[in-house]
């Protein structure tokens, strides 16, 4: 029954573009929408029958605003950085923030190569996407071996061995011409084009020269790059589609109200991978796959066109992105790799019904989550966690969840300070104080439920956090454990007591939270304490500082790895004597004879 208050509202809906917010009694938002003509679009909800999900967001709309745009365009942008700002409990969120990668070559100053996961960056030229990561290292080696790039992100004082090796132009030693960096700009980036006859003729000439001279082990360093050069290149020249344009495939398929997206991304005529998502069906499946479209070429690479059997797709996509092109394939090889497409989208679902769907609802697990608390269902929770070891390296993490999914994006790590290690309760009211002093600042949302993976005292340690930061309202609980080490409930700030069932659903989804932050908080306390024992060593060999030490870090991740490193390696990046005190004492301290 559509109240006095909505028709009121609804009765002052334009026939304009915009994007439109419904709140709940609580003025809470709980879905943004857009639309090309907000009073046709936003009316429909109240004024024709509804089901599903759908039917149960209108239930709970107690009134709604809308904001006035320009166009369609416009909409899309603002709909986007208002649903990742709020939140809101029913907009369905792709949390899948994967990327193909890139090669990037610099271009200008020192030729140098990198990988990158996305093309953005204006002082690059970019080249792929390539299927992995793998695959990029490989010509990434191959081409770092055949010619003299930059290999050293910080100019060392003096030549490194892949000077003596011919593999560097050494701008350690003098600056490199313009002309000459040009030149070996253009040699990569035709290499990289899939013009590869002037390495081959090179490294063929190379060879034969070193053969002459008697020198095999050049001669069989060049017949390795020249066997590695076919091998790379008939990978990357398995080709699917007749020619060489961007393109993605998108299809889908419907299942007990949920609905499976399937997108084939074809680039350079590979085809490289699919996305899949399954997610809750939401109103009709044409306008929530344009919806997923729009959110996904958000944070992924957009092709030059797009090609789907969805008639109305093209308008709502190229009103958006005007480079774009949408194909609806009649016949021809268009309509087999749409099949294709759709063959995936109903495997996704028929995976998603025999694994993700039978672990849980996650979304009812919330609702069961927000009623053994009595409180509103919390879409989005936040965690946190600290780890340090005899208060050393002491660190704090947060991860976060919306709709029962992990939103990598919003994790956070924290340094904490050296007043505070070795003391949990401490630690906490720093992290969590820090954390939402910042979101007040900016003006950003805060969670529905902040978790400690800790009993009564950690949940106290939080609200004290949440005092000095001014905030107050989140609803705060903890994770706590019996005698046995295992996690039984949770618990308040006042020892109120919910006793979780073990080995039921909602049991196991929050020991998959607790688990994801207790991870997050020791990787990152295992890295810097890591980082911590490698400065100590450092402190001990004579000319070694700060930017020394940030060189050799980035190289090595661990004092394993440091210890691994060969001494030709170390010399690359220290002064030789410094590399070779280094060494002994990696090799020798803790020696007794």
């Amino acid at each position: 029954m559509v109240t006095e208050k909505l028709q009121a509202l609804i009765a002052l809906l334009p026939d304009r573009p915009g994007v439109y917010q419904m709140k709940d009694k609580d003025d809470a938002i709980i879905y943004i929408g857009k639309a090309k003509n907000l009073k046709k679009r936003v009316s429909q909800y109240f004024l024709r029958p509804q089901s599903g999900k759908v039917a149960a967001m209108v239930s709970h709309v107690d009134h709604f605003e809308f904001i006035l745009v320009k166009d369609e365009k416009e909409a899309f942008i603002l709909e986007m950085n208002l649903i990742q700002t709020h939140y809101p409990r029913y907009n369905i969120m792709l949390m899948d923030d994967s990327h193909y990668p890139y090669i990037a070559l610099k271009k200008h100053g020192d030729p140098l190569l990198k990988i990158a996961r996305s093309s953005k960056d204006p002082h690059y030229f970019y080249f792929g996407p390539f299927p992995s990561s793998s695959s990029c290292y490989e010509v990434i080696d191959l081409l770092n071996k055949i010619y003299p790039t930059r290999k050293c992100k910080n100019i060392p004082s003096r030549p490194c061995l892949y000077y003596s090796m011919g593999q560097c132009l050494a701008p350690c030693l003098a600056k490199i011409p313009e002309e000459k960096s040009n030149a070996l700009y253009q040699e990569i980036k035709r290499f990289l084009g899939g013009d590869t006859g002037e390495a081959k003729a090179m490294l063929k000439e190379k060879m034969q020269k070193a053969a002459e001279k008697l020198d095999f082990e050049t001669a069989a360093d060049c017949k390795k790059s020249l066997d590695a050069i076919e091998y790379v290149t008939s990978k990357q020249t398995v080709e699917f589609v007749g020619d060489k344009v961007a393109r993605d495939v998108i299809a889908f398929a419907e299942r007990e109200g949920y609905l499976s997206l399937a997108v084939l991304t074809y680039r350079r005529g590979m085809l490289l991978g699919k996305n899949a998502f399954v997610v809750l069906k939401f109103g009709e499946p044409e306008e929530q796959i344009a919806e997923l479209l729009l959110q996904y070429y958000s944070n992924h690479d957009r092709p030059k066109e797009v090609v789907s059997r969805l008639e109305g797709l093209g308008e709502e996509l190229e009103a958006v992105y005007e480079d774009l092109k949408v194909i609806v394939p009649k016949e021809g090889r268009f309509v087999e790799m749409v099949s294709i497409a759709e063959l995936n989208a109903r495997q996704g679902l028929d995976a998603h019904f025999m694994t993700a769907r039978l672990e849980d609802d996650k979304l009812a697990l919330l609702e069961e989550l927000g009623s053994l608390l009595k409180i509103k269902t919390p879409i989005r929770i936040e965690l946190f966690d600290n780890s340090h070891l005899q208060g050393s390296a002491p660190v704090g993490a947060m991860v976060c969840y919306i709709n029962g999914e992990r939103a990598k994006k919003m994790y956070r790590k924290y340094h904490l300070s050296s007043s505070v290690a070795g003391d949990d309760y401490h630690s906490m009211v720093e992290v969590t104080s820090r954390r939402y002093r910042r979101l007040k600042e900016e003006g950003l949302s805060y969670p529905d439920l902040i978790l400690a993976d800790g009993g009564i005292t950690q949940v106290r340690a939080i609200k004290e956090g949440l005092a000095l930061a001014g905030v107050d309202g989140i609803p705060v609980f903890g994770l706590f454990k019996n005698d046995k080490h295992q996690t039984e409930g949770l618990v308040s700030s006042e020892g109120e007591v919910f006793p979780l069932e073990a080995k039921s659903p909602l049991f196991f989804f929050l020991m998959r939270m607790q688990d994801e932050v207790h991870r997050f908080a020791i990787s990152f306390h295992i890295s810097e304490r890591s980082k911590a024992m490698s400065n100590d060593i450092f402190d001990k060999i004579k000319g070694i500082g700060p930017k020394r030490k940030e060189a050799l870090n980035a190289h090595y991740s661990s004092v394993e790895a440091l210890k691994a490193a060969p001494l030709s390696e170390l010399k690359q990046i220290l002064p030789p004597e410094s590399a070779e005190a280094l060494y002994f004492h990696l090799h020798n301290e803790g020696k007794k004879a």
